[in-house]
């Protein structure tokens, strides 16, 4: 059986894998870490996400996802709909602070540059369960930049922890050959 090599091309290899396209890395992923770690400040300091009214911001997310079931196209998923009612709507306030707490830690990661791709999957997961409520707002903006940002892990760091702690990690967790 013949193998056959598939190149990169010259401009997927730039934006991926060259540490000459980190500058533009770098500005898109200190962006869109700002606005992650905004969205959870805002969050962190309103009592109805954390605090003494932990949850009751979130309770009214999921209920308005809850009335976007109807129709033959809904906006809400009925599958979706169930975890909603299920698994968030009885632990809501769990929910409101990890939200919260996920907010900030992605937007603090992504600011600094640690672990990159994996901070931008968490963002773009989270991006994706908002959507999936129903919720447009900025969410395929941002999901589009993170996915950016995974696609482009090895460079989008560079300038920043992953250029430290990336290095660190393969020597550790690479095979030691025995002689």
């Amino acid at each position: 059986m013949k193998t056959y090599l598939i190149e990169e091309s010259p401009f997927s290899h730039f934006f991926t894998a060259d540490t000459r396209s980190a500058w533009l890395w770098l500005i898109l992923r200190v962006y869109l870490g700002y606005l992650w770690f905004e969205a959870g400040w805002e969050k962190f300091n309103n009592p109805a996400w954390v605090g003494s009214n932990a949850g009751q911001a979130l309770t009214g997310f999921v209920n308005g996802a809850l009335t976007k079931t109807a129709g033959a196209h809904p906006d809400v998923q009925g599958w979706y709909a169930s975890f909603l009612e299920t698994a968030v709507l009885p632990h809501v306030a769990t929910w409101s602070y990890l939200v919260t707490f996920g907010e900030m830690l992605v937007g603090i990661a992504l600011i600094v540059g640690f672990l990159v791709g994996i901070s931008a999957l968490f963002g773009v997961f989270m991006n994706l369960n908002f959507m999936l409520a129903g919720a447009v707002s900025v969410n395929p903006i941002w999901a589009t930049l993170g996915i950016g940002l995974i696609l482009a892990w090895k460079v989008a760091g560079y300038w920043g922890a992953d250029r430290y702690v990336l290095p660190l990690l393969h020597r550790s967790i690479r095979p030691r050959v025995s002689s």
